[in-house]
């Protein structure tokens, strides 16, 4: 089995990822800014980049912050990759980068050229928003009173357990260029997705829907971040909330 390294090991993805590589048996490490022996900021580089690389026949690189520096952090590992040999660099990305002009996603796509052009092998996989970032959104949108949500817009959410197996898929397979997107199961609106959120939890908010400018929401409301002719997931979005607020008593 092959030696892989795992960056942003212990965030929602990474962590999933790294059990699935290990329980396939695979020598897994973990590159996080916190975690030991491999603590290390991406973005800042330097020897300990260079001792989590060493010896790894594949990266994969899920280590992501819309706080910015993706760019640079990239740059690093793929240099420190380069200069150790590693075989195979798989990235994780987001459907829709090329469509829909968030700065977060102009980001990702910089890093996607950045991985084509490293001059290693490379895979890249494009997924639409796992499950729990649409809650993390409607979390916040239900704090007031009134559910504010933004018209014409739709989402396709996907459990993230689904992406995680097929990037340790990927990272255990021969380099294979930009793979086919992942998208979940269903196109919802966002009203259908609130809905959804509030009956899992017990709450009870009235919601009006607010069209939004913007060149950003112009591409949301064309389905710039949608992929329903890759609708290959399996877990529904009822069914992750299900999971994580039971009954709907959580409120």
């Amino acid at each position: 089995m092959t030696t892989i390294l795992v960056t942003g090991g212990t965030g929602t993805l990474g962590r999933l990822v790294t059990e699935r590589l290990r329980a396939d048996g695979h020598e897994v490490r973990v590159l996080s800014r916190h975690a030991e022996p491999y603590a290390v900021d991406l973005r800042e580089g330097g020897p300990g980049l260079d001792a989590a690389v060493a010896g790894a026949d594949t990266v994969v690189h899920c280590a992501s912050t819309p706080r910015g520096g993706d760019e640079r952090a990239a740059a690093n590992l793929i240099a420190a990759a380069r200069s150790a040999g590693a075989r195979h660099l798989v990235y994780i990305s987001i459907v829709g980068v090329d469509r829909v002009p968030l700065g977060y996603y102009k980001a990702k796509l910089a890093v996607e050229r950045l991985v084509e052009e490293s001059g290693l092998g490379w895979t890249v996989l494009r997924t639409t928003q796992f499950h729990d970032l649409v809650v993390q959104m409607l979390e916040a949108l239900a704090k007031p009173p009134v559910l504010l949500l933004p018209s014409g817009v739709c989402d396709q959410p996907i459990e993230v357990a689904e992406v995680a197996a097929r990037l340790a898929e990927l990272a255990a397979g021969a380099p294979a260029g930009r793979v086919p997107d992942m998208g979940g199961p269903e196109v919802r609106s966002f009203q259908s997705l609130a809905r959804a959120y509030l009956k899992a939890t017990g709450r009870r908010r009235p919601s009006v829907n607010i069209p939004v400018p913007g060149r950003t929401f112009h591409a949301l409301r064309e389905g710039g971040h949608l992929t329903p002719e890759r609708a290959v997931g399996k877990g529904t979005f009822e069914e992750y909330m299900g999971r994580r607020f039971g009954s709907g008593s959580a409120g």
